[in-house]
């Protein structure tokens, strides 16, 4: 058995596709899988540090890790005409209104969030990095001018009285005619290419698991959520866990080189830095 350290984060469409894998309600043949819930900017961090084998991360800080690592081809989130949200408390407020010194909150430096709005709004705001549960509250107490959220608050904003100035993922697809790649499960080469194939087939057996037993996947997404009501938890779910979420495919694949392509463009990504790899191996023996 091969022991592996796995980081995810508690959203739910992350702890709905590893519920299976979670509660061992499927096999993970060959491996000793030990999982992790973080934040995802730590997650990013986590695993540029090397303290997990595999972690779900963003895209932004995939692309940056790419030497080391491969994307599995299960696991990702992949957004179609959604994604982050620019938020105000104000609700007159418009993309155009975000002046160079309007405070601009976002969920972490290597987040796909914050490379989406420093693509598509350079120079616009003062931007400041906070963990992404406390971009609404800060919104609300006016102590912040736009905040670019994620998970739970796109279902929830309008309750707490915040405005919607525009949603990165429909700007994306509109821009790119690509589904939005947001993050996927970044696994580092040295594990060999029979664990890698094995840790893909365990990710997508849990997927499959949770699509069949949602009322136990549920169970585990209310452990982890920031907002408990269970529309709100399979709304994200309905947008996240799809069949790219399955097998990346050849769409997300290619939505990941047009991320890359931009941020290089933007001189948001280092030149150097070599494309990122979805990873296409089998195990060496049949599991």
């Amino acid at each position: 058995m091969k022991r592996l350290r796995i980081g995810i984060s508690p959203c739910p469409n992350d702890t709905f596709a590893f519920h299976g894998l979670l509660e061992r309600r499927v096999p993970a043949t060959g491996l000793d899988l030990a999982i992790e819930l973080r934040d995802v900017e730590e997650l990013n961090r986590g695993f540029a540090r090397g303290e997990f084998d595999a972690a779900k991360c963003s895209f932004h800080a995939a692309l940056r890790l790419s030497g080391s690592s491969v994307v599995l081809p299960a696991g990702s989130a992949l957004g179609f005409g959604v994604g982050p949200i620019v938020l105000a408390r104000e609700p007159a407020s418009e993309v155009s209104e975000i002046g160079p010194d309007a405070r601009v909150l976002c969920p972490g430096e290597w987040t796909t969030a914050h490379l989406l709005y420093r693509l598509f709004h350079p120079g616009q705001g003062r931007v400041e990095q906070v963990v992404f549960s406390e971009i609404p509250p800060l919104l609300e107490r006016g102590e912040a001018d736009f905040g670019v959220c994620i998970h739970e608050a796109r279902f929830t904003f309008a309750e707490r009285g915040l405005a919607l100035v525009e949603d990165l993922g429909a700007t994306w697809e509109r821009r790119t005619g690509c589904p939005l790649p947001l993050g996927g499960i970044l696994a580092r080469r040295e594990l060999g290419p029979d664990a890698l194939a094995r840790l893909s087939r365990a990710i997508r057996l849990s997927i499959e698991h949770g699509r069949a037993h949602p009322d136990e996947a549920l169970a585990t997404m209310r452990l982890h959520a920031q907002e408990m009501r269970d529309e709100v938890l399979w709304k994200h779910v309905e947008l996240y866990v799809n069949d790219a979420t399955l097998d990346l495919g050849a769409a997300g694949t290619r939505a990941l080189a047009e991320l890359a392509r931009l941020a290089r463009a933007s001189g948001l990504l280092p030149p150097d830095v070599p494309p990122l790899e979805v990873f296409a191996g089998r195990p060496a023996q049949a599991p």
